[in-house]
């Protein structure tokens, strides 16, 4: 399949063109309803207002807000005129904004009031005092040289800063001739975007991701769904995340459908905007179908309106998977593979694929991708069937971690091969099951055990509503298998009743000889379980007892 060349902003000018009076974007508690042919004049403005600002094609600009609509411009808007999106976590506090502000060289920030209780303008104060006497623009700071602008996502002037509307009436100064002769100029190779990993292990990395990674995947995403003009997709996941800007937005625009996304996730909100808003696809992580599916309210929302959709960005429960389908009456929804390094969708599940297929792999490669399993210790391609590492090549792999060229080569092959961590397992026809993490693997007395498979079997108690499984250390036997459990609503369990359930079900090494139950798991923003911390959790507790 032959792919179109073109920059995330020909690619908005295109969609302009042949579908002016769509529904771009639709943020319904705003009124806001931008067609396609006024989405692009605002992120043109907003393109220009950057070019006055000074703002150089490949520099960088971080933005660090919710699913705003100031966020979506300025996706678009970089796109065009060449700077690269630095996305920023919003559940970062001080020490993580000042490692990304100092790792990424981000000379503008694009920021918000702040969010769950932590004030991000507090935060800058204290971060860059500088800031509180400063001109707008005019910033010097001896922590953050590249630092320059900090422009706010508000309407009320604060110290040291821009307003986002200063920006867009910027752009009055600048022609619509000099922003479309740069936009002639940026090559599909240069990096657009940068996001930082969710940090599950160790110090997070900046991935440069190209225009072409990025529209290439997003075409195939859409695609795979068979989404098209005439849907309306509702985007509850974080922009911030792959997840959000590449599944959600980008893939939107890459078939001129309407987006409409949902900036703080709340599951009342999910199925109150599907049904205002006729939505036809829903994009969430599996946390957050258990919650939209566990609303008392639930049966109240007329969800007739679901087609399809992605589930991805953890393992997705085999019961979960099903109730999406049964309950919610998204009989199309699929499942995507990948990671942020592989922009980030390696493996996807097809609208016409089986239950079984739906339920049990991640689907099989993108058009033009290759996926091959290897031998961890070999580094051999392996048979179908065996279990190895999964390694992936094509238009979609990463430029490099950003200013770390020995991470870099950690994970990209000198032939372009990317290595993901991840263990998996490939049928004959190429479809894809993942079994494990690398590093999540429990050897527990020479045996290997791999978390997946106890957890899939523990989803199937009736009062289990979600489980991690995680290896702790053991003098004895080097580690052994715990479980964190969320039971449903109004279920109790003891571990011994855990226990006995796996009792004949699965190997003895196998049952968890840790039970722990939890009201929740810690997790990054983009809705993965950090599994270190509930280990972290577990040694803390053992070192007061």
């Amino acid at each position: 399949m032959l792919m179109r060349e073109e920059t995330i902003g020909s690619l908005l000018e295109r969609m302009a063109e042949e579908s002016p009076s769509t529904e771009a974007l639709v943020y319904p508690d705003r009124h806001l309803r931008l067609s396609y042919k006024d989405f692009n004049h605002s992120c043109r403005q907003l393109a220009k207002g950057f070019m006055q600002l000074g703002i150089q094609r490949g520099e960088h600009m971080a933005v660090w807000a919710t699913n705003c609509p100031e966020w979506v411009t300025t996706q678009f808007a970089t796109g065009k005129m060449g700077a690269v999106l630095v996305t920023v976590n919003t559940n970062y506090q001080q020490s993580e904004l000042a490692y990304l502000l100092k790792q990424s060289d981000t000379t503008t920030l694009l920021v918000m009031e702040g969010y769950k209780g932590t004030s991000y303008l507090e935060m800058l104060y204290r971060l860059i005092p500088e800031l509180q006497t400063a001109e707008p623009g005019k910033l010097e700071s001896a922590e953050f040289p590249y630092l320059k602008h900090i422009v706010y996502l508000g309407k009320e002037r604060k110290p040291g800063m821009w307003l986002y509307d200063d920006i867009v009436k910027m752009g009055d100064q600048v022609t619509d001739a000099a922003l479309d002769r740069l936009m002639s100029e940026l090559d599909v190779d240069d990096a657009i975007n940068m996001q930082y990993t969710s940090g599950t292990t160790g110090f997070p990395k900046g991935v440069m991701l190209t225009h072409r990674n990025l529209i290439h995947n997003a075409s195939n995403i859409a695609a795979c769904m068979e989404l098209s003009q005439q849907d309306r997709l509702c985007i509850p996941v974080p922009f911030f995340h792959c997840f959000g800007c590449v599944l959600g937005t980008l893939a939107c625009v890459s078939v001129a459908a309407t987006m409409v996304p949902v900036e703080e996730f709340h599951p009342e909100k999910v199925l109150h905007t599907v049904q205002a808003e006729k939505c036809t696809a829903l994009h969430g992580v599996p946390t957050m179908f258990i919650a939209e599916l566990n609303l008392r309210t639930f049966d109240t929302y007329d969800l007739s309106s679901l087609r399809t959709g992605i589930m991805a960005g953890s393992n997705c429960p085999v019961e979960v998977m099903k109730d999406v389908i049964e309950k919610m009456g998204i009989t199309e929804i699929t499942i995507a593979y990948g990671q942020t390094e592989s922009s980030p969708v390696i493996t996807q599940t097809r609208v016409d694929d089986s239950l079984e297929r739906r339920t049990d792999t991640v689907g099989r490669a993108l058009p033009n991708v290759e996926v091959k399993i290897v031998d961890p210790d070999t580094q051999e391609e392996v048979a179908a069937g065996v279990q190895g590492e999964l390694l992936t090549r094509g238009y979609h792999v990463m430029k490099g971690y950003y200013k770390q060229p020995e991470e870099t080569a950690k994970v990209l092959t000198g032939d372009g091969w990317l290595h993901t961590g991840d263990l998996a397992i490939m049928d004959e026809d190429g479809y894809c099951k993942i079994t494990g993490r690398l590093k999540d693997m429990i050897i527990r007395g020479g045996e290997n055990i791999y978390p997946r498979e106890i957890e899939e079997f523990l989803y199937t108690h009736p009062s289990i509503l979600d489980v991690q499984v995680v290896g702790l250390p053991d003098p004895k036997y080097g580690e052994i298998v715990s479980a964190w459990i969320r039971l449903k609503a109004d279920h109790s369990l003891t571990a011994a009743e855990v226990q006995d359930y796996c009792k004949g079900q699965i190997a003895h090494f196998k049952i968890p000889q840790v039970v722990e139950f939890v009201d929740h798991f810690p997790m990054t923003a983009s809705g993965k379980v950090q599994k270190f911390k509930l280990r972290e959790q577990k040694e803390k507790q053992e070192e007061k007892a």
